[in-house]
């Protein structure tokens, strides 16, 4: 029994992430991507310590939930629908009642103080300093979810974050109006005896079908960076539905806290919300981890071995990589990007595109982009193909970095460094002679 466990966590942690889709049936192989998606998901969830970035948003969140809904309710009542975007928030909120009548207090009297005209000028600034600053720390955890290091820029962050906010209000109050209409058709059919029960199922589910596209929205437009549709909405439908489950769960539990009333009175429904928030953002950012590791879960093949890759292989695939590069060049097709490279020559894709990145740092190739409207990134030779040899590329690979270091390689080490030198050097000359576009 301990063996044959020992076997399974073995393949869980190793053997999954070096079977290649030749190897096995497409069904088998997409299994086990799944499995790999799951087991990559919880484990980026631990070793990016998402508890502690949802604690964050949530503190975030209760700082600008008022400032937010002031500057939506403020847009909701200018197109005239400012009753239907309240019952639209109380609803969202349902299972925050307390709470909710108090954040709805607030917004009310931030927008008196608007029309009064004493908050104006500095005041206004800071409202909307804080909203933007809530959507920039979302966009920033997004982004650290997904590695990547380039945020929107000032310009894209005011246009991108006021177009949404323009919109939300208008989307909260369509979905509300579906629900209104799939209600009335249901009263208008109730004679018809097949179609009755079907839209009864519909009605239903609204909730649940505008909650799994409010998550696949929040996962393409958040990361600064492309997300494919197909895994932001698988994340959505299996975020949405535990957020609408925890929903439920959390309305009946709160049947249990009364003992918790009795003591703190109206002060329970501020730990209550935070505690709310805490949980919300935590399956919302799961949701993002998953749709990370759905999108990139061939990056993680032979991770381990990518790890540990020795000095010899990594120069073998340098000279494989900026061969092909060259020959390609040579014969003036359509230069290759990191993605065909891994799939020909069955590269795992992390290593790839680290050798790719060292080719760049050493000036041997550079990106280029075949078209603005893919954005596919794509890589040519640096210099002229006829003067990359293999001793250039080895040599350029060797002094890559820092060696200003205070070892006395003049005098007392002296021989141990020229001792390298000359090795290099004769190895070099061997190889000077032979092209890379040659091999």
């Amino acid at each position: 029994m301990n063996k044959k466990i020992k076997i399974f966590l073995n393949f869980i942690t190793y053997d999954i992430w070096r079977v290649s889709e030749a190897e096995v049936t497409h069904a088998k192989f997409s299994f086990y991507n799944i499995i790999k998606t799951i087991i990559l998901a919880v484990r980026r969830f631990t070793t990016d310590r998402i508890t502690d970035k949802a604690s964050a948003l949530t503190y975030s969140t209760l700082l600008s939930i008022v400032p937010l809904l002031a500057i939506l309710f403020a847009i909701a009542r200018g197109f005239g629908f400012d009753h239907m975007m309240e019952e639209q928030v109380r609803s969202g909120l349902g299972s925050q009642e307390v709470a909710t009548e108090t954040i709805l207090n607030f917004v009310e009297s931030y927008l008196k103080q608007t029309k009064s005209g004493i908050f104006v000028g500095v005041g206004l600034v800071l409202l909307l300093w804080t909203v933007v600053n809530l959507t920039a720390n979302i966009e920033l955890t997004f982004n650290n979810i997904w590695q990547v290091k380039k945020q929107r820029t000032l310009y894209r962050k005011i246009t991108d974050y006021f177009s949404m906010f323009l919109l939300l209000p208008i989307l909260i109050v369509v979905s509300g109006g579906l629900t209104i209409f799939m209600s009335t058709m249901i009263k208008s059919m109730e004679g018809f005896v097949v179609l009755a029960p079907v839209m009864k199922v519909l009605v239903r589910m609204i909730p649940f079908i505008l909650t799994w596209f409010m998550f696949t929205a929040l996962y393409i437009f958040m990361p600064n960076t492309k997300v494919k549709f197909k895994h932001a909405f698988i994340s959505g439908i299996i975020v949405g539905t535990t957020y609408q489950a925890f929903q439920f769960l959390y309305i009946n539990g709160q049947i249990s806290v009364t003992k918790y009333n009795a003591i703190y009175g109206s002060f329970a429904a501020i730990p209550l919300f935070l505690l709310w928030l805490q949980i919300s953002w935590t399956i919302c950012l799961f949701g993002a981890e998953l749709t990370y590791a759905g999108q990139n879960i061939r990056n993680f093949n032979f991770e381990k071995d990518a790890k540990n890759i020795s000095r010899r292989y990594r120069d073998f695939l340098s000279i494989l990589i900026m061969s092909i590069i060259c020959k390609r060049f040579e014969k003036g097709e359509m230069p290759y990007s990191a993605e065909e490279i891994s799939l020909e020559y069955r590269i795992p894709i992390r290593l790839t595109n680290r050798i790719l990145g060292l080719l760049q740092e050493i000036n041997l190739v550079h990106e280029t982009i075949a078209d603005t409207k893919s954005e596919n990134i794509m890589y040519l030779p640096s210099i002229d193909i006829n003067k990359i040899n293999v001793a250039l590329l080895l040599e350029r690979i060797d002094t890559n970095g820092s060696e200003d270091f205070k070892i006395d390689k003049e005098e007392e080490f002296r021989n141990h460094w020229h001792t390298l030198l000359e090795s290099r050097d004769l190895y070099q000359k061997r190889n000077s002679e032979i092209l890379l576009k040659d091999l």
